[in-house]
Parts: C-alpha cells; sequence; structure tokens
C-alpha cells in the first residue's frame, strides 16, 4: 500500500519534473512553427507548439484543484483543450498562442468538472456555468469583506455581486451541497483509496449475531412452551392458520375435523386468545418491567 502512494504520489511530481525539459518558444519561433502546421499540415510543429505550453495548462489546473478532482484528470483534460487551441490558432491574428489556449483550457476543464460532478446535468448554459465556478469565489470574497462589519453574505448580497437572481444562488448551492459521487471514485491526488474505503460496513457484528440467535432460539421456545398449552385441535388450527406457508381455508379445516366453517373459526380465535396470553405471561418472566407497565 504504501509502495502505491508513492508511486502514484510520484507519477504526478515526475511529469511536472519532465515538463522542464520543453523551452518556451519565442514569439518567432511560435510564429514560424504556426504556420508550418497551419499551411503544411507539420505535425512536429503542432508537437513542439503544444509541449512548449504544457507548463501554463498545469498552472490553470492548479486554479480548480478545490473541486475535489484529481490533479492529473485534470492537467489531462487542459492538455486536450491545449491540443484543440493549436489545431484552432491562427498566428495571423498576432497574440500569443497561450492567451488564445487558455480559454480552450477552461473550457476543457471546467466541462469536466461539470460532468464529474453530478450524474444530474447542471450548468447546462452560459449563466449557469458562470454562476457554478463563480459562486464558491464570491461567497468567500463576500466573507472576508463581512469579516469587517460583523455581517455574513445572504443570497441576495451573492445575487447582486453576479447579477443573477437570489433563487438562482438558492437553487445552485442546493446542487453543489448535493453533490453525487461514484463510490469508486479515487480520493485526493495519490489515488489509491476510494470513497468506498470510508464507508461503514452495513455488515452485523459478531455480538448482534449472537445476540439475534439467542433471542431467535427464545422465541422458538417461549412459542413451543405456548403451543403446549393448547389442545390438539386448537393447536393443529394455529399450525394450519398462522404457521403453515400454505395455510388451510376454514372450510379445510371443518372438513378435516367434521364440523362447520364457523366452528373452525370459533376454535380458531379461541386458540389465538389463547395463545396471546400465555406468550403475555412468558414475556414478563424475561422482561419484568412490562408487568409493571401493564
Amino acid at each position: 500500500m504504501r509502495s502505491s502512494m508513492t508511486s502514484s504520489a510520484g507519477s504526478l511530481t515526475l511529469y511536472l519534473n519532465e515538463l522542464s525539459r520543453f523551452p518556451l518558444l519565442s514569439v518567432d519561433e511560435e510564429q514560424l512553427l504556426a504556420r508550418r502546421y497551419l499551411q503544411d499540415g507539420d505535425l512536429d510543429a503542432a508537437h513542439t507548439l503544444v509541449t512548449s505550453n504544457l507548463r501554463f495548462v498545469v498552472k490553470v489546473a492548479y486554479e480548480y484543484r478545490s473541486y475535489g478532482l484529481r490533479m492529473q484528470d485534470l492537467i489531462q483534460e487542459g492538455n486536450l483543450g491545449l491540443m484543440r487551441a493549436v489545431q484552432k490558432f491562427d498566428p495571423d491574428k498576432q497574440i500569443r498562442l497561450i492567451s488564445y489556449a487558455v480559454w480552450w483550457i477552461r473550457a476543457y476543464i471546467q466541462n469536466h468538472i461539470l460532468k464529474s460532478w453530478s450524474l444530474v446535468k447542471l450548468g447546462t448554459t452560459q449563466a449557469q456555468r458562470k454562476l457554478f465556478f463563480s459562486l464558491a469565489r464570491t461567497r468567500r470574497e463576500l466573507e472576508r469583506l463581512g469579516d469587517r462589519d460583523g455581517s455574513s453574505p445572504d443570497e441576495t448580497r451573492i445575487a447582486r455581486r453576479l447579477r443573477v437572481k437570489p433563487t438562482e444562488v438558492r437553487e445552485m448551492q442546493r446542487r453543489l451541497d448535493g453533490r453525487d459521487l461514484s463510490l469508486d471514485q479515487p480520493v485526493g491526488d495519490e489515488g489509491v483509496a476510494t470513497h468506498l474505503d470510508f464507508m461503514a460496513s452495513g455488515a452485523k457484528g459478531p455480538d448482534e449475531d449472537l445476540a439475534e440467535g439467542e433471542e431467535r432460539a427464545l422465541v422458538r421456545t417461549r412459542v413451543g412452551t405456548a403451543l403446549d398449552r393448547l389442545d390438539l385441535r386448537e393447536r393443529f388450527i394455529i399450525e394450519q392458520r398462522v404457521m403453515s406457508d400454505r395455510p388451510m381455508t376454514l372450510k379445510e379445516l371443518g372438513e378435516h375435523f367434521g364440523f362447520s366453517r364457523e366452528r373452525a373459526r370459533q376454535i380458531e380465535i379461541r386458540a389465538k386468545e389463547k395463545l396471546k396470553g400465555v406468550l403475555a405471561a412468558s414475556m414478563r418472566d424475561v422482561l419484568p418491567e412490562l408487568g409493571a407497565c401493564a
């Protein structure tokens, strides 16, 4: 376990160290490579453009670490955004690649967070996406201001700051608080433990199994004693009407004993009352406090 955690934690550190092998590009180098890819489809040029900007993806990904997802996954999604930006980049716009790519990097990371946050789709409009990623930050900013005047931010103040309705703030906060996730999802950047590892087992302990076994044995003994107090007809009727998986009808019982259906019903009622009285007295022997309450 310890070696696995060390290996997993070290993989991110190793990746970050590897990024230093790729030098940053000057403006002229970036323009030249971008034109080679745009005009000639030079994949080596595209590869150089991507690798020289990987460290910026890490910087952007770390801004989203508070959402509780694995940093490796955020970086991976950001890298996909960077590659998409290289495909769409136009060097004639006279801007640096990273200035253009940061929009794609954030879009891919944010889309991954939204998809991973809940099985229920949220943030389907641009306004909702903005509210999802701005709500926590705005609340923290207002809380810092509230420390000075002794007040705490409410939904109205947050809504006013974000220029949305208070109902939208409440709805988004409810979704954030009610986040669902897979029990198999790794916890933390190491990815060794999962949420399932921290759930209490639903299995009964040995003491509970022992107590339930003793309780069942006690019930069987008391019920057996109570049945012995009934005469043969009463016991037969109770066993066939109450304790059987396929109860006999009153008509069948009458035919069995040679009397009417109504007579069978009367004997059943009498047997149940007698059985109830015997079991009640038996339980008072086991739990004397029941007798005091009666």
